[in-house]
C-alpha cells in the first residue's frame, strides 16, 4: 500500500502524485514559479488537465511508494 507524505509546494517535482482527502489522484506535469507563488499543472487519472497556484510553503499530500525493508 502506498503512503502519504506531506511536502511544501516548493518541493513538488514533475511525476509526483498528489492525493486529495477523497482519494482522487493527480499527477504533476509541470511546476513553475509565478509571482510570489508556485503554479502546479497536473493531469487526473481520467486524463483531464488542470492547474493550481499555491504559496511555496503550502502543504500538499504526495503519494509515495512503500520502502522495502529487505536486508
Amino acid at each position: 500500500m502506498d503512503g502519504i507524505e506531506l511536502r511544501q509546494t516548493r518541493q513538488l517535482q514533475v511525476g509526483d502524485t498528489l492525493e486529495n482527502a477523497f482519494g482522487r489522484t493527480y499527477e504533476v506535469t509541470k511546476v513553475s514559479p509565478i509571482g510570489r507563488g508556485i503554479r502546479v499543472q497536473y493531469v487526473t487519472a481520467d486524463g483531464v488537465a488542470g492547474r493550481f497556484t499555491a504559496a511555496p510553503e503550502a502543504i500538499s499530500r504526495v503519494r509515495v511508494a512503500p520502502v522495502s525493508h529487505a536486508a
